[in-house]
């Protein structure tokens, strides 16, 4: 069987109506439209989420939340976490995202002070707390912001 040969199951597909091709057809006339009124003329689609006129849905529904397209997904990264490089190492995005720290670095990591570091590291990120910067540069790291 060859892709040229594929058709559809037998009954899974009709012809399409043909409207309006005289009485003999069955739906000649008025082509299934019925008698006058506005969705028998032409060009009668309607607008749509138009509701004949009642408050359409999207109107009724409160308006809801706000999205800043200014604002940054900054990676937030805890010092503690930071003890699984060696002593003397350089950490930057490339190292934690080798050691699994940080997946996706978004528009940016943020090294938190929130536990212990045990190790000199020289690390490169974009954005330090307080307490993280002075928590690295107390073992004689260096903190630097890329």
């Amino acid at each position: 069987m060859k892709l040229g040969e594929l058709k559809p199951a037998e009954g899974a597909t009709t012809k399409d109506w043909r409207r309006g091709r005289g009485h003999g057809s069955g739906n000649g006339k008025t082509a299934g439209r019925g008698h006058k009124g506005q969705k028998s003329r032409s060009g009668s689609g309607g607008k749509v989420g138009f509701e004949g006129g009642q408050m359409p849905l999207y109107r009724r529904l409160p308006k809801r939340g706000f999205k800043c397209r200014n604002s940054k997904e900054i990676i937030a990264i805890n010092v503690a976490l930071l003890n699984v490089f060696d002593d003397g190492a350089v950490v930057d995005i490339a190292a934690l995202k080798q050691k699994g720290l940080v997946s996706n670095p978004r528009d940016g990591v943020k090294i938190l002070g929130n536990g212990d570091l045990e190790k000199k590291l020289t690390v490169k990120v974009n954005h330090y707390s307080k307490t993280a910067a002075e928590k690295i540069e107390a073992l004689g790291g260096k903190a630097e912001v890329v």
